[in-house]
C-alpha cells in the first residue's frame, strides 16, 4: 500500500498542474463516494430460521413497516455498543444480535409475562 501512495504521488510530481489537480480531485471524489456509500448503506436485518418459525408459530406478521422499525432499533442500540437487544412494543418482542444483524427470536405479550431475558445487554422501545 505505501508503495502505492509513493508511485501515486510521483506521477503527481511528474505531471502537469492541470493532470495534478483531475487527479486530485478524481481520488477526492472516489473517497467522497466510498463514503457517502458507506452512510447511506444501513445494515439490513435478517432473521435466523429460528425466528422465522417462532414468528409463524406464535402468529406475528413480520412486514415491512416492522423490519424498518427492528433495523433502526438496531442501528440505535449499536451507536450505544449494545450487541445483544430485547426490542419490543406491548405486542411482541424480538432479540436481535446486533453485530450479526440477525433476529433471534420472536415472542409474544403472553410469553413476556412467562420469561425471563438474559445476555442481553439492551432493550429498545419500538
Amino acid at each position: 500500500m505505501m508503495e502505492r501512495i509513493s508511485n501515486q504521488q510521483q506521477v503527481l510530481r511528474a505531471a502537469s498542474p492541470a493532470a495534478q489537480q483531475a487527479a486530485a480531485q478524481s481520488g477526492a471524489f472516489g473517497a467522497m463516494l466510498q463514503q457517502e456509500l458507506s452512510k447511506s448503506a444501513e445494515p439490513q436485518v435478517a432473521f435466523s430460521k429460528h425466528a422465522i418459525s417462532r414468528a409463524e408459530e406464535r402468529g406475528i406478521e413480520i412486514t415491512p413497516d416492522l423490519v424498518d422499525q427492528l433495523r433502526g432499533s438496531m442501528v440505535r442500540a449499536q451507536a450505544k455498543g449494545a450487541t445483544n437487544i430485547l426490542a419490543m412494543d406491548m405486542e411482541k418482542a424480538f432479540i436481535i444480535n446486533v453485530p450479526h444483524a440477525k433476529v433471534i427470536t420472536a415472542i409474544t405479550q403472553a410469553e413476556m409475562r412467562e420469561n425471563i431475558f438474559t445476555n442481553i445487554d439492551g432493550a429498545v422501545f419500538l
